[in-house]
């Protein structure tokens, strides 16, 4: 399907707001269950330490996935495997609201966290595939807003579903949601049909990668607990490089059949544009964890409250992601990129700025430039990244795009964590020490993805693919 270079016909609109609701629901997953952790711990009788595995496995599996994700939707197909993936979505929502015990409910998380990796590249690929090349910004602008809008109203969604009904609604909620969009999208989005007689599921390569980046995330998320000089945490971060260094001589010797290509990392402007989304992603997620935490501990608000805090922050993204589509066919991706990202590095130091003394008032205008440089960059710079390939690597692109931001906000939160935790030493007045100087660290990463994103060229051509 692919509509004119004017307007789009009405089955067009149709299938581009069912991807719009589809990336809502695996955005909200992310967000939603956050306030619903003491209930969770409540009713399944669990400690924290083990309730917030039902927030980890999700990302840490999606995060990990979404790379082969976005392969198999390239090889076999993007409407296959988003109809396999929210499948899977959907039973293991199902599971997840009848579990009975803290491990079933985290081992469920984790298949959806498989579902949701097959859903996202597939949703991307898709999205650029049924609007024409001049309208390749909307692509971008409606994926990254429906993704805001979904991290925003996942804590609204989630205190509501817990405090009326119960926290299991919030995944029952995705098993009508995930069955009409499957059904609307095998009415609206034409089939499509790669040849891949000649491919393969490079197995090797994906388990070196998947090990690799779990290495990592594992050894960053649990070394608040264990400690960095943890013969666990030391063996974790030993493990992840000589991972990643096997993966890069088994992609060599890959071929056409590598998990990720060879015209994919010699390109250029597609590896820098990983790059900036690798250090912006530092500055983004740890403004998700640390603005709640100051909320809470120096405003005394409460984990619903703190979570509809944000809200000025995640409006702002979403509504700057839908406005950067219409912009960038008009003002070009270099302007909004850049000016994205220097309204991210001032956001960040404007909150950098702000003393624990100071109101929920001072938080508003950091939050909203943050929000706004948040909404321009990201939805701009996926498309950049992506258009930069053959449009056959369209949903590996968008899935090698999200391991970047998730491993660049899982080092950011290392890191951030560290400098907090050195100042805090349990009083007010060293969180917000410690959280402003953070966050005037990762002012200086989005300055240096600045420095990065103006020197982004443009090919005139993607690189052909060696195989569709």
């Amino acid at each position: 399907m692919q509509a004119d270079e004017g307007r789009l016909d009405r089955r067009t609109i149709l299938a581009l707001g069912v991807m719009g609701v589809a990336v809502l629901v695996i955005a909200n997953d992310f967000t939603a269950l956050t306030v619903a952790l003491p209930a969770i711990e409540h009713d399944l009788d669990t400690e924290l330490s083990t309730a917030q595995w039902v927030i980890n496995a999700y990302a840490l599996v999606f995060g990990v996935a979404i790379v082969t994700g976005g392969r198999l939707a390239d090889m076999l197909g993007r409407r296959r495997v988003f109809v396999i993936g929210s499948v899977i979505f959907a039973a293991f929502s199902a599971l997840g609201g009848t579990a009975q015990d803290a491990i079933w409910l985290i081992a469920t998380r984790s298949a959806m966290g498989i579902g949701a990796a097959l859903m996202w590249p597939a949703i991307l690929g898709m999205t650029y595939a049924i609007l024409p090349e001049s309208k390749a910004g909307l692509a971008g602008g409606l994926i990254l807003g429906a993704a805001g809008l979904g991290n925003a109203i996942g804590p609204l969604v989630g205190g509501v579903l817990t405090e009326a009904l119960s926290w299991r609604w919030i995944f029952f909620l995705n098993i009508p949601i995930a069955a009409v969009a499957i059904v609307l999208t095998l009415r609206m989005v034409p089939r499509d049909a790669p040849d891949t007689d000649r491919l393969r599921l490079d197995y090797a390569g994906t388990a070196a990668l998947s090990g690799g980046l779990v290495s990592l995330l594992l050894a960053l998320d649990q070394s608040s607990t264990w400690g960095w000089l943890d013969p666990r945490t030391i063996a974790l971060l030993v493990a992840c490089p000589v991972l990643l260094v096997a993966f890069v001589f088994i992609e060599r010797r890959a071929g056409e059949n590598a998990l990720i290509p060879a015209d994919v990392i010699a390109n250029k402007p597609f590896a820098m544009a990983c790059l900036a989304v690798l250090l912006m992603s530092a500055v983004f997620f740890a403004s998700l964890l640390f603005l709640p935490q100051f909320m809470t501990k120096a405003l005394g608000f409460s984990a619903l409250k703190a979570g509809a805090g944000l809200a000025p922050m995640m409006v702002m993204f979403a509504a700057a992601s839908f406005t950067a589509g219409p912009l960038y066919g008009r003002l070009g991706p270099k302007l909004i990129i850049s000016a994205g990202a220097l309204c991210i590095a001032l956001g960040i130091f404007l909150l950098s700025l702000v003393e624990a003394s100071d109101a929920y008032g001072a938080l508003v205008p950091g939050m909203l430039v943050l929000g706004a440089g948040i909404g321009l960059f990201y939805s701009t710079i996926t498309t950049v990244a992506i258009t930069a390939l053959d449009p056959s690597r369209s949903s590996l692109a968008g899935g090698i795009v999200y391991m970047f931001q998730i491993a660049g906000g899982a080092v950011g939160l290392g890191l951030n964590t560290a400098i907090v935790t050195s100042y805090a030493e349990g009083t007010i007045n060293g969180l917000a020490d410690g959280i402003g100087q953070a966050f005037r660290l990762d002012a200086a990463f989005a300055v240096a993805a600045l420095v990065i994103v103006v020197f982004i060229r443009r090919q005139p051509q993607p690189v052909p693919a060696e195989a569709s």
